[in-house]
């Protein structure tokens, strides 16, 4: 492997780069002069598109999409996993289609691209892969519990797999965000009846995390860190930004689990209750 990684030109793939992490990811490498290819599930109706990009189409849940996407990109050198789906609400009101439909985009669909850009990767013996999780893989929080087993099944595969693949050069790891003023709260899949027991509590997490949101991290900022990582010599297993991310891990490795369960209910406006 180079010594330089950065510094040698590299084709990179970033999955969702219609807008938010994924488009700014995309001009970051663009920037840094390597070949870029960013998706979109319909690079016709990009509003802003990056220049320097070449836009594959690319539906996570869609087989053929993603054999055909990863055909398309050819030798890809980084891949970055940053296309998905957020969903919120009440695990009870949420029907098992719409929980099975959110795997197939945020983790049966990225590891199936992965999968299928290993083997050259390995030939070539040379690649980084990088998913994008969510800090709420690593601080649960209500509401949130089949997003959040989504993007910690990622970051399961990227660990476990970082060995396995080392020996022919790929490099795989996680980037964790934190809360992120993309918008995405606008395009969220939200279940919870209008009946539900579970409705008031709902609403006060909702409107909690549109506060958070609303002051959350720059996508710049979340974007520098998924593309420093991915040009890194040596990348990490992990990377957080956001949220107090250095002060938040350190205390989830010296605190009782149940105590960094609560402080992360409190954060989003739930009360203390005893299990």
């Amino acid at each position: 492997m180079a010594e330089n990684y950065a510094a040698t030109h590299r084709i990179v793939l970033v999955t969702g780069a219609s807008n938010g992490i994924g488009a700014e990811a995309a001009r970051l490498f663009v920037e840094r002069g390597h070949t870029v290819f960013g998706t979109s599930r319909n690079p016709d109706t990009v509003a802003v598109k990056v220049p320097g990009v070449t836009y594959l189409r690319l539906d996570n849940a869609d087989a053929a999409s993603i054999a055909e996407c990863a055909a398309a990109a050819g030798d890809v050198d980084i891949l970055v996993n940053n296309a998905g789906e957020s969903q919120a609400g009440a695990l009870e009101d949420t029907p098992m289609e719409a929980i099975e439909a959110l795997f197939a985009n945020n983790v049966f669909g990225p590891i199936a691209l992965t999968k299928a850009l290993l083997p050259g990767m390995r030939e070539r013996r040379t690649g980084t892969v990088v998913m994008v999780g969510s800090m709420l893989s690593s601080f649960p929080v209500a509401f949130r519990s089949n997003y959040a087993a989504t993007k910690s099944a990622l970051k399961g595969f990227a660990m476990a797999s970082r060995r396995e693949l080392a020996p022919y050069g790929i490099r795989m790891l996680t980037v964790e965000p934190g809360t992120i003023a993309t918008g995405i709260g606008t395009r969220r899949s939200i279940f919870i009846g209008e009946n539900s027991p579970y409705k008031a509590e709902y609403e006060v997490l909702a409107a909690a995390t549109r506060k958070n949101e609303a002051a959350g991290l720059d996508t710049v900022e979340m974007a520098q860190v998924i593309v420093d990582a991915a040009l890194s010599d040596n990348p990490k297993p992990l990377y957080a930004k956001g949220n107090r991310a250095g002060l938040v891990f350190l205390a989830r490795r010296v605190l009782p689990r149940q105590m960094i369960l609560d402080l992360s209910a409190k954060i989003h406006g739930l009360r203390k209750i005893s299990a």
